[in-house]
């Protein structure tokens, strides 16, 4: 019996957005000793969760993402919040799951919607369709076909890992997991999740690429190349569609990425002389600098501290209090 290969052709618009990415990896030396950036990684983290439930319909503003993230209390739909919860814990375990292996995806499934689902992590036993109002306008395969079909995506995706470049083996597999539609629920998420999975087993830059920010951006292009691509038959319009969406997050990385260095080098040396939940007044970190000028430790090291939450106030209803001293959070 001949092993299954999903239907699509690799052209030379592919190529040239897949030599188009490399160029630009090649380019992010710096960017990819992420251990030195905390705050880049968890900002596009948020981003990114934010920008994939956003697609699914969830209301929660970026801020309130961050909020519920950062463990404080967030006023809006339980079911949201919960939803902001279960993505932030399976995106913490992307380098943990086997992308080859069907169990961790139905794992990764199952975190994604633990307790909005009564199914989490289990494969549809119902029907499921695409409608435009009364109108069926896509139809899922059949539920007993979802196992076998599952089966044979992940058996071609574990034997051409070698084969296929990864970037476009990771849009088949996207696009093909849509339109398998294995899962009750929460399909487009775990999608784009296990694509970012393949890509960071490829590449450790893709962890924290916010990928779906411009999924986002594009969200109806998007929609409507998987419709093309159910009508075609094929996945060619999808690849070439999320080769362009990685290759715009890249050069946004890379147009902003000196000072995203310059910026979280300044913090990295803050931070080191600073301990955790141990209030220090701003000479006394300045000192421990070597810096004199207060308007130049404000502006580069304190101010982007306390923005991105690494640095909090002893009296933050009053900033300028005389009183003011400062803590690593």
């Amino acid at each position: 019996m001949s092993k299954y290969i999903p239907p699509f052709e690799i052209s030379n618009k592919m190529l040239d957005y897949v030599s188009s990415i490399m160029e630009k990896i090649g380019k992010l030396d710096n960017y990819t000793n992420l251990d030195r950036m905390p705050i880049l990684r968890r900002n596009n983290r948020i981003k990114s969760i934010h920008s994939s439930l956003a697609i699914e319909a969830n209301s929660l503003s970026l801020k309130k993402v961050k909020d519920v993230i950062n463990g404080n209390i967030v006023l809006g739909p339980q079911k949201e919040i919960q939803e902001v919860k279960n993505a932030f814990n399976a995106y913490e375990k992307i380098k943990d799951f086997n992308p080859y292996k069907l169990d961790d995806l139905k794992m990764a499934h199952k975190m994604l919607t633990n307790i909005i689902l009564d199914d989490a992590g289990n494969f549809r036993k119902g029907e499921e369709g695409v409608f435009d109002g009364d109108k069926c306008i896509f139809m899922a395969p059949p539920a007993r076909n979802v196992p076998k079909l599952m089966e044979n995506l992940f058996a071609f995706l574990k034997d051409n890992k070698n084969e296929i470049n990864p970037l476009i083996l990771s849009s088949v597999f996207h696009y093909e997991l849509v339109f398998i539609h294995p899962f009750s629920d929460g399909n487009g998420r775990t999608a784009r999740l296990w694509q970012n999975v393949i890509l960071t087993n490829y590449k450790s830059i893709f962890e924290y690429l916010p990928i779906e920010t411009y999924i986002k951006k594009y969200q109806e292009e998007y929609y409507k190349t998987i419709d093309e691509c159910n009508k075609n038959g094929n996945s060619n319009l999808f690849i070439e569609f999320m080769l362009k969406i990685i290759d715009e997050t890249l050069l946004e990385v890379t147009n902003s990425s000196d000072n995203m260095i310059k910026d979280n080098s300044y913090i990295a040396k803050l931070l080191d002389v600073m301990e955790y939940n141990m209030p220090m007044t701003s000479r006394q970190i300045m000192d421990k600098l070597g810096l004199k000028s207060k308007e130049a430790f404000r502006e580069n090291y304190l101010n982007p501290a306390i923005k991105n939450g690494l640095v909090k106030l002893t009296v933050p209803d009053k900033p300028t209090s005389k009183n003011q001293m400062y803590y690593k959070n």
